[in-house]
């Protein structure tokens, strides 16, 4: 199983580049993108994830619309997931307005800060047989957009952070 990379490997410091024609459609790509979605169903609070996350330098991310709805009574069934692949992906259009929000990040585990995200952004991406496709969204889907692609691009969220802490459970709270 592909684990998710931490700060500090050079892999998310890296522009990555484009995923070539000839892998679209592929076995190759098929094992990248289970890959991410293995590394993604084993982190609960995770909501997207980025093929350099899992060490791989290509501009791929993935998004789990069901952990993006907000929880039913207990009890009530979690959805089934529903997993947004998004390659190439590319902004077409982001509001002007930038709203505060407060953002962490699997590979920078237990740091948390505020960030200045754009309130709506659309991209356009490539799915894995190819066709491309265009997704708008407001709030967290939005700021996934951003942080995502950010990712893409060798950007960790702590690079424009604000108000960053660390958040570490106190041994009492086991109790």
């Amino acid at each position: 199983m592909a684990s998710i990379v931490q700060n500090g490997e050079p892999v998310l410091r890296e522009v990555a580049p484009a995923l070539p024609e000839e892998l679209f459609n592929t076995p190759e790509l098929a094992a990248i993108l289970e890959d991410m979605r293995v590394a993604l169903d084993a982190e609960p609070d995770g909501v997207a994830l980025a093929a350099p996350q899992i060490g791989i330098s290509y501009r791929i991310f993935i998004v789990r619309y069901d952990r993006l709805i907000p929880l039913g009574p207990e009890g009530t069934p979690e959805p089934p997931p529903d997993v947004g692949v998004y390659i190439n992906p590319e902004f077409i259009r982001t509001s002007q307005r930038r709203l505060e929000v407060d953002e962490g990040c699997l590979s920078v585990r237990k740091v948390y800060g505020k960030t200045r995200r754009y309130e709506r952004a659309t991209v356009r991406a490539r799915r894995e047989d190819g066709s491309s496709f265009e997704r708008g969204g407001g709030g967290i889907l939005a700021q996934i957009f951003q942080h995502e692609t950010d990712h893409l691009n060798g950007i960790l969220f702590i690079d424009h952070a604000t108000d960053l802490m660390e958040v570490t459970r106190n041994s009492h709270d086991d109790a």
